[in-house]
Order: structure tokens, then sequence, then C-alpha cells
């Protein structure tokens, strides 16, 4: 696992500790899978029950579930009755992740849907309260414009790594089109007057948004 630098150790032993089950998850997810950087990990996941305990959301959209870490989180702080859709288009993942979620204590509460979310979700007849996006990066601006159609007014949209390791500050290569997806998005979203938004400094970058 990657080392945290001394501030990280400060943080994580001064916050809710994180759960044996989410911390197997985040060991396997480390051992069994490629790029297991792009799990949430304590901090955020943490952060993530809070705004959904804060939020209160009937009905919430995850885009990108990779080993399942974010959706238990989110699904931890939700209502009885309130329902997790989370949406992972690698077919590969499944076989990983949807064991893992089916034996949470959340189960119930956590829809997992194999595919496209740009291809499923218009015909999907469902006004969300939340969003997370954590997809493919050079997608975000088509998630981001799709999930507004689906959320109520006054609904808030998360966007991980939207500071992307600092490379959107200087000019993607050609052949880099995740560091232009996220340019884009980050640029479309500050200029667009239907939302309210703001990033934090988190991880790799964390966006909130609220449709107005």
């Amino acid at each position: 696992m990657k080392e945290t630098d001394p501030i990280d150790d400060y943080i994580l032993s001064h916050i809710d500790r994180e759960d044996d089950y989410l911390n197997a998850l985040y060991r396997a997810t480390h051992l069994k899978l490629l790029r297991p950087r792009m799990a949430s990990g304590h901090l955020q996941g943490r952060m993530l029950k809070m705004f959904v305990e804060m939020i209160r959301p009937r009905q919430v959209l995850e885009i990108g579930t990779y080993s399942g870490y974010s959706a238990l989180c989110m699904a931890e702080g939700l209502k009885e009755g309130a329902m997790l859709h989370t949406f992972e288009i690698n077919d590969e993942q499944e076989e990983f992740t949807r064991p893992w979620l089916e034996r949470s204590a959340y189960a119930d509460r956590i829809t997992l849907y194999m595919g496209d979310v740009l291809t499923l979700l218009p015909d999907m007849n469902i006004v969300f309260d939340m969003a997370f996006i954590d997809g493919n990066k050079r997608n975000y601006e088509d998630y981001y414009e799709l999930v507004l159609k689906k959320l109520r007014a006054g609904g808030f949209i998360f966007a991980d790594n939207t500071l992307w390791d600092g490379h959107i500050l200087t000019e993607p290569a050609k052949n880099d089109p995740q560091t232009s997806g996220i340019r884009k998005f980050n640029d479309r979203v500050a200029a667009d007057q239907r939302v309210e938004k703001v990033i934090l400094p988190l991880r790799d970058g964390l966006t909130i948004i609220r449709k107005k």
C-alpha cells in the first residue's frame, strides 16, 4: 500500500475509525485489483458517509463502483428505505465487487448495475438527491450533463479526482484524454450558472456542486 505522510497519519488517527469490513475490502482491493488507488479509502469514505447523513437523500447515484468501498460508505449513511444506485462499466470488475456488496450489512440499500451509465440511466425514471461521479475521466462532461437532468433542484453532485495530481495545471498531451476530460469538466462547472460549486483539495480533488 502507498505510504502516508505524517499529516495523513494524524488525520486518520483523529477521525472515526474504519470498520473491519471496510478495512478488509481495502486490503483485498490492494492485493487483488489493478490501480487500487482508485478506491476511496478511509478519509474520503468517512466524509462521504457524513455528507449522506447531512443531505439525507432518498435516491443516490454513483458512477464508477470499482471495488465498492465508496458505495458501502454512502450506503452506511442512508436512512431506511433509501437506495444507492451504483454503475460500473467494467464487467470484469463484477466478480470481485458484487460479493463484497452483497455480503455487507448494507446490501439492501445498494443496487449494482453493470454497464455504461450513459446508456442505462436515461431510460430510468428516478430523480436523484445526490450523485457521486468517479468514472472515466474523459467522460466527466457527459456524466455531468446527464446527472443534472436527473437531479432534483437543491441536489448535490460530488465529483472525484478533479485536481488530477496537479496535471490540470499543465496543458495535456494529445494522448492524455483523461487530463483533457477533467480540465474541460472543471471549466464547464466553473462557468455554469445553474449550480453552486467549490473544490476541496482532498486526496486528488473533490468538487462539490449544488444544483440551484
